[in-house]
């Protein structure tokens, strides 16, 4: 068998207007060689858009003198005779390649074809990206010029044998399991899977070992143990803290012998160990560089352990949960004195529940359409190599979403032991290593949906460590609250039924009336009668969501990005409000109209029929019924305006309609709950961010998470660790001090004219390595097309969030790629990305980052404040942006090496009283003002220093 893989260099997109200007083949033969057959320019009829010599280098003078199409044709053509063709996303290349055939007054190739995309998703599902540079970095696979054909192609072959190697190792059930879900005689990958299958079937010699199997799934865990945890180990008894961390400490410079111990780090072991000792809270800033992580988890690993305590740290994100998992607990299993056990345990959702994947597996065969195929061929292929089981571990974005939220583990659709799947299952694995871990890692999410299950999920603990702390106010009222959306309740009505033979309702029917007993038909009848139930709930709720996109179209007016905000506030109600009850009050009658019924059939044939497909289909309608009880509640509430400490408001898209809705409720003040349900219950909680004061002060953050009480009664510790960077050498923060404000006729044109001018020349001044902080998607899209513009002839190029494709991650990847590159960026990377060393030189930040004041919790935030006779901006806006600064500043120094300038274009900070507050706020880093044309030389007299005595010629603040 030969496969010919192929890739095309083009002018554009379009095969019926675009042309090919670069063919790149290679041959894998019989042996499983790869060669390269055959790589050429091609000289197009038109010259090359500029965008495309950007993304490729190649350049018309480079195809002036190329062979014709015909001629790279003739050339290619035998080669491809009786080869399967591949090439990465090949209907792209196939397009090409059919109509320069046609045009050519060739036949149409009608051989097989294979896309290593489709492969590379099927046998490595865990791959973060599938783009064809990203899996060449993962495996290693030599790729020196990306978007050259004659590169791509060979790398793309390479690609293609270790995927035909993978699908040949993989266990037999897995195969077969794949065989039966692609249809060899309608698909080409069908076509190979059954090829590989029937291969693999005479291959009896190659070793499953460490391999469990079970139901006829090939499986990497076994079953999960019920022992009790380990004897308490007392090698601490004799041991107190200092001589402790005396050999923790003693056993990491011998693994790093560059291991120094920080100042700011050994103040807060001796602060959290205290903490909890004293069953004391504690509230500690520990900027970047800190050494946070072992800053907690070092005294509370020994605290836990000596006292026989239970530890829960909790993140913000799963990314620090991942990192705490995978480098600092295995870094302390080698360096502390004794064992530890550590668990990480998330929120059920993220766990895949096994019953319900083999029960999605149950279609007859062939009966898939290819993208379910490839990815339910994907997670059967990750469940022979997970021990986890966590959606984390797969690439379900997007399209694949709704496929994982189909098999994810929940409450309400668990048998529990009566499921044959349970002790391999792997939530309850998760949670019985949770039980049985002296330290447990989870989210601040699963600690409040813990707080709203009356502590049913987390084991019992009463020591808490919150890190990202900054975040815990923000999360509790989202997780406190509710938020119902068009898909909240069109999801669980599709899973009852989607069509005559898709959804529980015809399973449940056809399995019914199969029992033959006199009950079964009467059950069936019942069952058939509420049919036409959900389509009446389905159009009753598509008709009230498109109501409430008229109430916000009528009342609100849409921000930049289309997105559309209206606060329903119980005493000026608007005039569509009544009969949006009325519309809202029917959903909630029809909802009750189909779950009371379908309740009490469940329970009557859960009576009757015991066979296992029977009770699985009940408990997954119960999970469904008790998805359509949430929403009825959420809709209920939220009709009625039910509670009086919530804000309730509707949110929509102009683009999306009643599509995009999005209805909420969230307490308006989440400090007495905070109070009542952690600080109070729990004897000490530990909360640490690189922000949590203003100003030097932690009073904003006391006040927020209702720590007052345990202030005054001298429970409440603080401590504000030093940085072990030397700002004042390693960052210089630049204000030009005439830079036009933003208010007034013209005032924001000027400002963006300004603003584009000096970011053309600071990018050139600095070659790139820059990252410009918006707080305005719409400023951020004004200032993108004139400055890429501009910096092209420099050969910078500016990437836009939002503009140019990909996730946050994808184009921090892309901008450390390229050194020569200015990033603009909004909300999401103000935090949380990291850019050490050389990646980031300058950080501009175009305007102070107040949030918006007519969001529907901040303006009821102020309302109160107001009531209280205490002014909303010192209290609440501008202590939230001072936090949202000091993270952005923090993207700028991450390492004790890193130096770099930040350029603050927003004179409010020395222009008002408040601004004050932002400065003295940094962590001391030297600070000029000066005039917009003296900038450029005072960035490179201070990037290259003349003298260390030297100081600009800005005055200094």
């Amino acid at each position: 068998m030969k496969f010919a893989v192929l890739d095309f260099e083009t002018t554009g997109m379009s095969s019926d207007k675009d042309e090919i200007i670069q063919t790149g083949l290679a041959l894998i033969d019989e042996a499983g060689t790869v060669c390269s057959a055959y790589a050429s320019f091609v000289r197009p009829g038109n010259p090359i858009p500029a965008e495309i010599t950007r993304l490729t280098g190649i350049t018309d003078e480079e195809v002036a003198n190329a062979p014709e199409m015909e001629d790279m044709l003739n050339a290619i053509v035998p080669l491809l005779q009786d080869a399967v063709l591949v090439a990465h996303n090949v209907e792209f290349d196939a397009g090409f390649l059919q109509a320069a055939l046609d045009r050519s007054g060739y036949l149409p190739f009608t051989g097989r074809m294979l896309d290593t995309v489709e492969l590379a998703r099927l046998v490595f599902p865990t791959q973060p990206s599938f783009a064809l540079t990203s899996l060449t970095q993962a495996f290693g696979i030599a790729h020196e010029n990306p978007h050259r054909a004659d590169c791509d192609a060979l790398a793309t072959a390479e690609l293609f044998r270790l995927c035909l190697e993978k699908l040949r190792m993989l266990p037999l059930f897995t195969l077969q399991r794949l065989n039966g879900m692609f249809d060899p005689e309608a698909s080409d990958l069908g076509w190979l899977i059954s090829h590989v299958a029937a291969w693999r079937e005479t291959q009896p010699f190659l070793s499953e070992e460490g391999l469990h199997h079970f139901r006829q799934f090939a499986m990497n865990v076994g079953d999960w143990s019920e022992e009790a945890p380990q004897d308490r180990n007392d090698l601490l008894e004799d041991m107190d803290f200092d001589a402790y961390m005396e050999a923790v400490q003693n056993n990491l410079k011998t693994m790093f012998p560059a291991y120094e111990t920080r100042e700011g780090q050994d103040i807060m072991f001796k602060e959290v160990f205290g903490a909890l000792q004293d069953d004391a809270h504690l509230l500690v800033e520990a900027g970047t560089g800190t050494g946070k992580s072992l800053g907690y988890l070092l005294p509370s690993l020994y605290y836990g352990l000596k006292e026989d305590k239970k530890v829960v740290v909790s993140t913000h994100t799963i990314q620090l949960q991942e990192q705490l998992r995978e480098r600092d607990l295995p870094l302390l299993q080698q360096a502390l004195p004794m064992p530890f056990r550590a668990s990480v345990f998330k929120g059920r959702s993220n766990y895949l529940c096994l019953r319900k994947f083999e029960n999605r597996q149950q279609i007859p065969e062939h009966a898939f359409s290819r993208e379910e195929a490839v990815v339910r061929g994907g997670m059967t292929v990750w469940l022979g190599e997970t021990t986890r089981g966590e959606a984390e571990e797969l690439n379900v974005g997007g399209r694949n979403k709704e496929e994982w939220d189909a098999v994810a583990s929940d409450t309400a659709s668990c048998l529990n032991r009566a499921c044959p799947w349970f002790k391999r299952c792997f939530y309850h694995r998760a949670r019985q290593d949770a039980g049985k871990a002296d330290l447990i890692i989870t989210n601040h999410a699963l600690l409040f949906t813990d707080m709203r299950a009356d502590h049913r999920l987390l084991p019992a603990y009463d020591r808490l460590i919150v890190d990202e702390a900054h975040h815990l106010e923000e999360v509790a009222s989202n997780h406190l609250g509710q938020k119902t959306g068009h898909s909240t309740l069109i999801v669980p009505m599709q899973r009852l039924w989607k069509d005559a033979k898709t959804g529980l309702l015809p399973q449940l029917i056809g399995a019914v009336a199969s029992l033959g007993s006199t009950e079964s038909s009467v059950w069936a009848e019942k069952l058939e009668l509420i049919v036409p139930k959900v389509h009446e709930i389905r159009d009753a709720w598509e008709r009230w969501m498109d109501a409430l996109y008229g109430l916000l179209a009528s009342n609100a007016a849409a921000d930049e990005t289309g997105n559309l905000s209206y606060r329903l506030k119980p005493n000026q109600l608007p005039e569509q409000w009544e009969s949006l009850s009325v519309d809202g009050n029917n959903v909630i009658q029809l909802l009750s109209d189909i779950i009371r019924p379908l309740e009490k059939l469940t329970v009557e044939i859960r009576e009757e029929a015991d066979e296992l497909s029977m009770q699985g289909l009940l408990t997954d309608l119960s999970g469904v019924l008790k998805d359509l009880s949430n929403v009825r509640s959420d809709t209920q509430s939220f009709v009625a305006l039910g509670k009086p400490e919530f804000v309730y408001w509707v949110e929509g898209h102009s683009q999306y309609r009643g599509r995009s809705i999005w209805i909420y409720g969230v307490p308006a003040d989440v400090s007495g709950l905070l109070k009542e349900g952690v600080f109070d219950r729990k004897a000490s909680v530990i909360m640490t961010s690189a922000t949590l004061t203003i100003d030097k002060s932690f009073r904003y953050v006391t006040e927020q998470l209702g720590l007052d009480d345990a202030e005054k009664g001298g429970r409440l510790k603080t401590a504000m660790l030093p940085s072990p960077f030397k700002y004042r050498e390693q960052a210089l923060v630049l204000i030009p001090r005439d830079f036009p404000g933003i208010k007034g006729k013209d005032g924001e044109k000027a400002f963006l004219n300004a603003l584009t001018d000096s970011l053309e020349e600071m990018a050139r001044t600095v070659g790139g390595r820059m990252l410009v902080l918006f707080t305005s998607h719409r400023m951020l899209k004004t200032v993108y097309g004139p400055l890429k513009e501009r910096l092209e002839t420099s050969g910078i190029q500016v990437l836009g969030q939002g503009l140019d494709g990909g996730s946050r991650s994808r184009l921090t990847q892309q901008f450390v790629k390229q050194p020569a590159s200015v990033l603009l960026g909004t909300s999401s990377f103000w935090e949380g990305i990291d850019l050490p060393g050389d990646a980031l030189t300058c950080l501009a930040i175009v305007r102070l980052p107040f949030q918006p004041p007519n969001h529907p919790v901040a303006e009821a935030k102020s309302e109160k404040l107001q009531a209280e006779n205490k002014n909303p901006f010192m209290k609440l806006s501008l202590p939230q942006a001072v936090i949202r600064f000091k993270q952005g500043f923090g993207r700028l120094v991450r390492t004790s090496t890193d130096r770099g300038i930040v350029i603050l274009y927003d004179t409010r900070v020395i222009d008002t009283n408040y601004g004050k507050y932002f400065l003295y706020s940094l962590p001391g880093p030297k600070m000029e003002h000066l005039p917009t044309v003296a900038m450029a030389d005072r960035v490179r007299s201070w990037l290259q220093p003349v003298s260390s005595e030297e100081q600009g010629e800005g005055e200094t603040s």
